[in-house]
């Protein structure tokens, strides 16, 4: 089971915007994430490897905590994210479910509002982007 100051750690780098070190301190080398409804990523390099693909497309991405829970080794997060690049700005309301074991995520699943990433006048293009760098 996680130490709630572990998971504060990590939500705190997160915040930060420090994602690939958030990636390599908290993420078990054989972690499994989902992302909504796509196909798992699967070890921590696919998972390095989205989130450089994620950083690449857009020139800030910010996140914040909404809402933490630590139950025993499982761990939910509500998420909100701001994308940016030169085309627009798209905001992400999102759930994290999350699986610990020994200070590690080993199963996580992302749950939101696919409406929030379709391509909607001006935020179009950063809407794909998005879209593409989640779906592997």
């Amino acid at each position: 089971m996680p130490e709630r100051h572990v998971v504060s750690t990590f939500v705190s780098l997160v915040e930060r915007g420090q994602f690939i070190e958030a990636l390599l301190r908290y993420y078990h080398p054989t972690a499994v994430v989902w992302e909504n409804r796509q196909r798992s990523r699967i070890g921590l390099d696919a998972l390095i490897e989205n989130e450089q693909l994620v950083l690449k497309n857009f020139h800030a991405v910010e996140g914040r905590a909404v809402h933490v829970l630590v139950d025993g080794d499982d761990v939910t997060i509500n998420w909100r994210f701001e994308f940016a690049n030169d085309t627009a700005r798209v905001t992400l309301d999102e759930v994290a479910v999350q699986q610990w074991a020994d200070g590690k995520i080993v199963h996580e699943r992302f749950y939101y509002d696919p409406a929030q990433l379709q391509p909607a006048t001006a935020r179009s293009a950063v809407n794909d982007e998005i879209h593409a760098a989640a779906v592997p």
